[in-house]
C-alpha cells in the first residue's frame, strides 16, 4: 500500500521526536499508558449502560511486554480498538490547536518542562523518541477486521489489514539502539519499566500486567531457579482514595505534577474524606503560580468530577465558587449518578452538599496557612490575591465576612504585606479610623502630600495598589468596627476640636478668595477649600461623594464611551507661604489669582498621576513666574 504523509505539523512534531531534543524521553511510556486507559474507559464506560458488551470491570487490563532480542516494547489493551479511519485521523494529524504551541516550545529548547507533551496532546508521538519504527495494530470493539498502523518516522505511514484476536490496540514500539549519549536498553528492562509504572501510571484505574522474571529457592534446595509470572505493576487505587497515613508529601507532589501539568510543587495539599448523608474524597491543591490565562476569560476552573472512580467531567465548575477558582483538584463521590448531565449536576443537591464542605475546607486550609506558613502563604497571595477581592466585589460585599481575613494590603511604614486584624490589632487607641491610600504604586503613594500628615501622627496607611481595591473599600466600609478613611477624602479626624474650630474660622474669614478661585477654575473643581490634611506641600486634590479620584482613573481607563469625573476639591494648605501670596493676590491683583489657580490645580492633578489639560499653558505660567 501508498505510503500517506503526515500533516505539515505532525511532520515537524515527528521530526522533533525522532531528532530527540527533549530530554525526559521516559515519559512516553507514561502517554501511551494513558492513551491505553482512555481507550479502555470508553468501552467501560459504555458497558454500564450497554448489556450487549458483556464485559465486567475486572475483565479490562493493559499488558507490557519486553523482547529484549527483538528489541520491542508493546503496549496492548483490550479497550473500545480504532477503526482504520480512526487510525488514520487519530495517528495521522494532530488536531489540536495548541500543538504549533507545543511546537514553538520544543524548538525553543524548553526541555525543563517536563509535562508540554501531555499538555498538548501529543502523546503517541513521544512514542519516537525511543523507537525507529512503530506498529499499531488495533481492533475496533464490534468490528471483524483489525488494522495496521506503520511508521518509521517522519516520511509518512501505511494503513493495511491486519489479523487480531479480540478488540483493543497493540502498540509495538521497535526500541533504538544505543547511541554514544544515548542508553536505550533501559526500555527493555523489566525492573526499569515497573519503576516508571509506579512513578507516572500507579494510579491508572486498570491493572497493568507484564511478565516479570523472578528467582525463587528450589524445592528441598538452596539453590535458585528463575520462573516468570504476571505482576500488577500498578496499585490502581487511586491517591484521592487511599488512607492519609500511607501517602508521603512527595506523593503528593508528584501526583499535583503529573495531573496539572506544573514543574511547581503546591503550596497546600487538601485530603478531604467525608462520609455521611453525602460521601466523598477530595485530593485538592493550592498551586503555587497562576496560569497564565488564569484572569482571562479563557480561564477554565472546575475540579475534575469522578463518581466511583469514573470519570464524570473533566471540569466541575459548579464545585468551586468564582474566587477559589485557582484551586485544582479531583472529588469522587459514589452518590453522584455516572449518567448526570452537566444540567442536572447544576441542580444536584448532593452536589451543593459537597461545594458547601469543600468551599468550607478551602477557606480554613488558607486561614491556617495564613497564620502558620506566612511565607508561603505570601507566595500564594501574590498569584491569587485578586481573586479573593474580586469574590468580595463581585458579590457586592456578600462574601466579605468569610474573605476579609483572608485579605493582605500593604502598609506604608515597612512596605510588608498585613492582614486587616493586624492593621487593627497595631492601632493606637486613640486612632479613629483605618487609613488607606489608593494609587499606582507603593512608591507614588509614599509621596501623596494627602499621606504626610496622617504618617505624622503616628498612624500606619494601607497602600491600595490594585485597581478593584478602593472599590472593595466601599464595599467592606469597617472592619471590627473601625470605618475605612481614604486620606483623599472625608474628615480624617486628625485634628482636636480647638484646631478644627480654627481651620473653620480661617476658611469661613477666606471664603471670598476661595469662591473666586472656584469660579476661575469653573467645573474642574466642585470646591475650593483650606485644607485640614496639608502640613508642608501648598496643594492637594480630594473628593466628595461616593466616587473617588482613583476611581474616576480606573474607570475612564475602560472601554466605555461615557466618561465619569468624581467631585474634586482643590484644597490649600493654610500653613504654606502660597497662601499668604494668594490672600495679598485677592486684594491686589485678581487676574493674577485666575493664573495661579490652575497653577495649582494642574499640580495637584500632576501629584495625583493625571494629565493636565494644557500642558503648553501650564509650561508657559511656569516661565511667567521665573522671569
Amino acid at each position: 500500500m501508498a505510503k500517506k504523509q503526515f500533516k505539515t505539523e505532525s511532520k515537524r512534531i515527528m521530526d522533533l521526536m525522532i531528532n530527540s531534543i527533549y530530554t525526559n524521553k521516559e515519559i512516553f511510556l507514561r502517554e501511551l499508558i494513558s492513551n491505553a486507559s482512555d481507550a479502555i474507559d470508553k468501552l467501560y464506560f459504555r458497558s454500564l449502560t450497554d448489556d450487549s458488551v458483556g464485559m465486567a470491570r475486572s475483565d479490562f487490563k493493559i499488558r507490557l511486554s519486553a523482547d529484549k532480542a527483538a528489541r520491542t516494547l508493546t503496549v496492548s489493551d483490550n479497550g473500545v480498538g480504532m477503526t482504520r479511519e480512526e487510525l488514520d485521523n487519530n495517528l495521522g494529524t494532530i488536531a489540536r490547536s495548541g500543538s504549533l504551541e507545543f511546537v514553538n516550545n520544543l524548538e525553543q529548547g524548553k526541555e525543563n518542562d517536563i509535562d508540554i507533551i501531555g499538555q498538548f496532546g501529543v502523546g503517541f508521538y513521544s512514542a519516537f523518541m525511543v523507537a525507529d519504527k512503530v506498529t499499531v495494530i488495533s481492533r475496533a470493539f464490534g468490528a471483524e477486521q483489525a488494522y495496521k498502523w506503520e511508521s518509521a518516522g517522519a516520511d509518512g505511514y501505511t494503513i493495511t489489514e491486519a489479523q487480531k484476536d479480540g478488540h483493543g490496540t497493540d502498540i509495538i514500539l521497535h526500541i533504538k539502539p544505543n547511541a554514544q549519549e544515548e542508553e536505550y536498553d533501559e526500555f527493555l528492562d523489566q525492573y526499569r519499566l515497573q519503576g516508571l509504572i509506579k512513578r507516572y501510571s500507579d494510579y491508572i484505574r486498570y491493572p497493568i500486567v507484564m511478565q516479570m522474571t523472578q528467582s525463587r529457592k528450589k524445592e528441598d534446595s538452596e539453590e535458585y531457579e528463575s520462573y516468570t509470572e504476571d505482576k500488577t505493576l500498578n496499585s490502581m487505587v487511586p491517591l484521592w482514595k487511599r488512607n492519609k497515613k500511607e501517602i508521603k508529601q512527595e506523593d503528593y507532589e508528584s501526583f499535583y505534577k503529573e495531573k496539572f501539568y506544573d514543574y511547581e510543587k503546591p503550596l497546600r495539599v487538601i485530603h478531604q474524606q467525608a462520609e455521611g448523608t453525602t460521601s466523598f474524597q477530595a485530593l485538592l491543591f493550592v498551586p503555587g503560580r497562576a496560569d497564565f490565562n488564569f484572569y482571562s476569560k479563557d480561564f477554565q476552573r472546575g475540579l475534575e468530577l469522578y463518581s466511583s472512580g469514573v470519570k464524570i467531567m473533566d471540569k466541575c465548575a459548579d464545585l468551586l465558587p468564582e474566587y477559589f477558582g485557582f484551586i485544582k483538584g479531583v472529588v469522587d463521590s459514589e452518590d453522584l449518578s455516572l449518567n448526570i448531565s452537566r444540567e442536572m449536576l447544576q441542580h444536584d443537591r448532593q452536589l451543593k452538599v459537597i461545594a458547601n464542605a469543600l468551599e468550607k475546607r478551602i477557606k480554613k486550609e488558607l486561614a491556617e496557612m495564613l497564620e502558620k506558613d506566612r511565607e508561603n502563604y505570601e507566595k500564594f497571595w501574590k498569584a491569587f490575591g485578586l481573586s479573593l477581592k474580586f469574590g468580595i466585589y463581585r458579590a457586592y460585599g456578600m462574601n466579605k465576612e468569610e474573605l476579609q481575613d483572608l485579605l493582605l494590603f500593604r502598609r506604608a511604614s515597612d512596605g510588608k504585606p498585613v492582614t486587616l486584624r493586624e492593621y487593627r490589632d497595631a492601632m493606637p487607641a486613640e486612632q479613629k479610623y483605618i487609613y488607606y491610600a489608593a494609587g499606582e504604586n507603593a512608591d507614588k503613594l509614599a509621596l501623596l502630600p494627602q499621606c504626610e500628615l496622617v504618617r505624622d501622627k503616628g498612624y500606619d496607611i494601607l497602600f491600595l495598589t490594585d485597581e478593584v481595591d478602593e472599590f472593595l473599600m466601599q464595599l467592606l466600609q469597617k472592619y471590627d468596627e473601625k470605618e475605612f478613611r481614604s486620606v483623599s477624602s472625608g474628615d480624617l479626624g486628625l485634628e482636636s476640636e480647638q484646631e478644627k474650630s480654627e481651620i473653620e474660622e480661617k476658611a469661613k474669614e477666606n471664603k471670598p478668595l476661595f469662591d473666586f478661585m472656584k469660579e476661575c477654575l469653573g467645573d474642574k473643581v466642585a470646591e475650593v477649600t483650606l485644607s485640614a490634611r496639608l502640613k508642608t506641600h501648598p496643594v492637594c486634590l480630594s473628593s466628595k461623594g461616593a466616587l473617588s479620584i482613583e476611581m474616576e482613573k480606573v474607570l475612564n481607563s475602560m472601554p466605555n464611551p461615557d466618561k465619569v469625573k468624581a467631585e474634586r476639591v482643590l484644597e490649600i494648605n493654610g500653613d504654606h507661604p502660597i497662601f499668604e501670596t494668594l490672600k495679598n493676590l485677592y486684594e491686589t491683583d485678581k487676574e493674577k489669582i485666575k493664573t495661579y489657580s490652575e497653577l495649582l490645580y494642574d499640580q495637584a492633578l500632576l501629584i495625583e498621576g493625571l494629565s493636565i489639560e494644557d500642558p503648553v499653558k501650564f509650561s508657559n505660567a511656569v516661565c511667567a513666574l521665573m522671569k
